[in-house]
């Protein structure tokens, strides 16, 4: 995890958005265990109340459970949870914006595949120096 904390937003929901990227990143698999509130608090220079407190989020969302005498473990089925809530935010939030910025530069499907100009699978195999029948 990254040691930088920026001043946007409260320190236990950096901590929290941190661990939701390791598990859709495939860092923390299900069943994985979270580290201890005691070390990461260490670690990271942070109060063991604001680690606890993203645990908790993280627990309400049933993203990890808590384990008694254990600690805290990766549910199953958490990556896909947030990957159907990730993908619901992109497309309402994220690609409409996105979408209106292809329209307004008038880019092609071919173009967005193939941004550096390379041609596409299709077209491999042609030599662009040969002209077509």
């Amino acid at each position: 995890m990254d040691r930088e904390w920026s001043d946007n937003q409260p320190i236990y929901r950096q901590l929290r958005e941190r661990v939701i990227a390791m598990i859709l990143d495939g860092v923390l698999k299900e069943g994985d265990p979270l580290p201890s509130v005691r070390t990461v608090a260490a670690e990271y220079r942070v109060n063991p109340l604001t680690v606890l407190k993203a645990y908790q989020e993280l627990a309400e969302e049933q993203l990890v459970e808590k384990r008694r005498g254990l600690g805290m473990f990766i549910t199953p089925g958490a990556r896909d949870l947030l990957l159907k809530g990730e993908r619901q935010k992109f497309l309402s939030e994220q690609w409409p914006r996105i979408h209106a910025t292809i329209q307004r530069l008038g880019l092609s499907a071919e173009e967005l595949l193939n941004p550096n100009g390379q041609k596409s699978s299709a077209n491999a195999g042609e030599n662009p120096d040969k002209e077509k029948p």
